[in-house]
């Protein structure tokens, strides 16, 4: 099975910095794409950002300027670089998988990011 790993969540003051990195395992063919989704309390996941494997991104417009998809590491692995964070970036962040060989995406336990003013 797929394994997918979240780490870099955290607490943090407006105006801050955090990393989000993703590792997957498992067996994963060449046409997917990774990306981060969030959720806050009593409101649906949501799109944050998405990085396919031919290089593409996609960005939520309430990110864009401020957040950055990337491979770091392992071909299986992104981050999500978060700049100047606000209040309003509280969720909980999950990874995903989008395999085009699997028969529904992949997603992770999710990791908790506080933005505090």
């Amino acid at each position: 099975q797929v394994q997918l790993v979240e780490s870099g969540g955290g607490l943090v003051q407006a105006g801050g910095s955090l990393r989000l990195s993703c590792a997957a395992s498992g067996t994963i063919y060449g046409d997917n794409a990774m990306g981060w989704y969030r959720q806050a309390p009593v409101k649906q996941r949501e799109l944050v950002a998405v990085l396919t494997s031919g290089g593409r991104t996609t960005y939520a417009d309430s990110v864009k300027g401020r957040f950055t998809i990337s491979r770091d590491g392992a071909k299986n692995t992104v981050s999500l670089e978060m700049n100047s964070l606000k209040p309003e970036d509280t969720a909980v962040y999950y990874c995903n998988l989008d395999d085009a060989w699997a028969a529904a995406p992949y997603w992770g336990q999710g990791t908790q990011v506080t933005v505090s003013s």
